[in-house]
């Protein structure tokens, strides 16, 4: 391990160190990996990959400078974070274009609002945490006040999808906070978080307040977890995974907040527009349906199932599978081999337990995947109750709205639904029915930052969002004082 002038690699045109950010300096180690664009499959550098002793390092940085930067206040911490907003946006250009070689997500949605959706996620925050009141009332004689405490260095794992705009979504409220943070990014997908260390540095956050720790989840994500010094964990990613994660914040008596997967279910009743429902629902495919709250599950009643498919299959054929970075491209590469295998094993599987593959079912070329479409021939199928994350759907049909509900809930997960109805009455009572962290009706993925947001079942623990995500990085405390005892 060493603290010199960190290697860089040249990615899209865009300089990016490759060594870890650690007190506000880079770190290097002697391991890499090795990140491969999935646009076609060429390495587009060699990653730092730390150890216990690397993570031990950042994890201190964050332990040291945990003081004085809980000491700052909000509005001292959002001085900060606005520069680092600011930063953002005044990079959005080089950040997408890193971004988009590395984990292949359309450009231009990257451009237009993914990653300006980080800078959002910092200013909200920060003006959120300076807006906060705290609570007072009288009781039995005594002044009471709820006041939040900063909770100490923090560990954020997030996932190779959006791993920009999700790094900041949990960095963001933990900074706004007052906690130090040590930031674990997906090795397959690293690239864009190294350069949130340097606009960190650049917006003049202290040394220590922001580390990015970059390698092996099995590695550096478990000795993050795992250390002592570690007061908060918040984790996106795989079910499996936060069990392991979970284990390790339970030893250390750490709060741990995980916002998991999920097999959402899309229900389209009879008096829906179904031009609308149909179109949205062969949007499900974008980016490679490598998205959390996609409705992979389409619910259909089965009066209109018939229309719906024609308006379904003519909206997935006007789909272009291509380079993420050309306009016309509309279904981008899977992220990984090994996911590409993941997926076609789902629907491979499918195919020789009798379930009929409508459309697609093929992989076609480099890490591309058909659209495809399944009907299952039951409720219990694997392709039906597991999360395959990739451009796979289902479909299947209901009579009525309580069996609709009945199979939307049939799943462990409960991450997000969609409901596709005309019917106010409808809207409400499905949408309260649903077991999901949200449900949308007639859109999707329209998200308001102050509201909660997280999963029920083995999609997640816990809430982010709004002061529900201050309050997770805060210790809180009831201050009471006896009345007329002190002047």
């Amino acid at each position: 391990m060493s603290t010199t002038t960190s290697p860089v690699a040249t990615v899209a045109g865009v300089d990016v160190p490759t060594g870890h950010f650690i007190g506000g300096r880079r770190v290097d180690s002697a391991r890499t990996f090795t990140t491969i664009s999935p646009i076609d499959g060429a390495p587009l550098a060699e990653i730092a990959r730390a150890g216990e002793e690397e993570v031990d390092l950042a994890v201190r940085a964050a332990h040291d400078a945990f003081p004085a930067w809980a000491a700052l206040g909000p509005a001292g911490r959002a001085a900060h974070l606005h520069r680092l907003a600011d930063l953002i946006d005044a990079n959005v250009e080089r950040l997408a274009a890193v971004e988009c070689a590395d984990m292949a997500m359309l450009l231009r949605s990257l451009r237009a609002r993914v990653i300006a959706r980080g800078a959002l996620n910092y200013r909200n925050y920060a003006d959120l945490a300076v807006a906060y009141e705290e609570r007072d009332w009288r009781s039995k004689g005594t002044w009471n006040r709820v006041q939040r405490m900063p909770a100490g260095p923090a560990a954020v794992i997030t996932p190779w999808n959006a791993p920009f705009m999700l790094s900041t979504w949990k960095t963001a409220p933990a900074l706004a906070a007052g906690c130090t943070v040590v930031l674990k990014p997906a090795e397959w997908s690293p690239l864009s978080c190294s350069l949130l260390g340097e606009l960190a540095d650049e917006a003049g956050l202290p040394p220590g307040v922001l580390n990015v720790v970059q390698g092996i989840g099995e590695e550096a994500g478990a000795a993050l977890v795992a250390h002592p010094l570690i007061r908060r964990v918040s984790f996106t990613g795989s079910t499996d995974t936060a069990r392991h994660i979970g284990r390790a914040a339970a030893d250390n008596v750490v709060p741990f907040t995980a916002e998991l997967g999920g097999k959402n279910p899309f229900l389209v009743f009879a008096d829906a527009d179904l031009d609308a429902a149909a179109a949205k629902a062969a949007g499900q495919y974008d980016d490679a349906g490598q998205v959390c709250l996609s409705g992979t599950r389409l619910l259909v009643e089965e009066s209109v199932l018939e229309p719906f498919l024609e308006r379904f299959h003519a909206a997935t054929d006007a789909h272009v599978l291509g380079d993420p970075r050309d306009d016309a491209t509309t279904v981008s590469p899977l992220i990984h081999p090994d996911h590409l295998e993941r997926v076609a094993g789902f629907v491979d599987r499918a195919r020789a337990s009798g379930q009929r593959v409508v459309r697609g079912g093929a992989r076609t070329g480099g890490l591309f995947y058909a659209p495809t479409l399944i009907e299952p021939t039951d409720n219990d199928a694997e392709i039906v109750q597991n999360e395959v994350f990739g451009p796979v759907l289902t479909i299947q049909t209901f009579r009525d709205e309580d069996e609709a509900v009945a199979l939307a809930n049939s799943t462990r997960y409960g991450l997000s639904a969609i409901v596709y109805t005309s019917s106010l009455g409808r809207a409400d009572r499905v949408g309260r029915a649903v077991r999901s962290g949200v449900a949308w009706v007639n859109t999707f993925l329209v998200r308001d930052l102050t509201a909660p947001f997280g999963g029920v079942g083995h999609s997640g623990i816990g809430r982010e969002g709004g002061d529900h995500a201050l309050d997770f990085y805060s210790d809180l405390k009831t201050l009471q004082i006896l009345e007329g005892s002190v002047r």
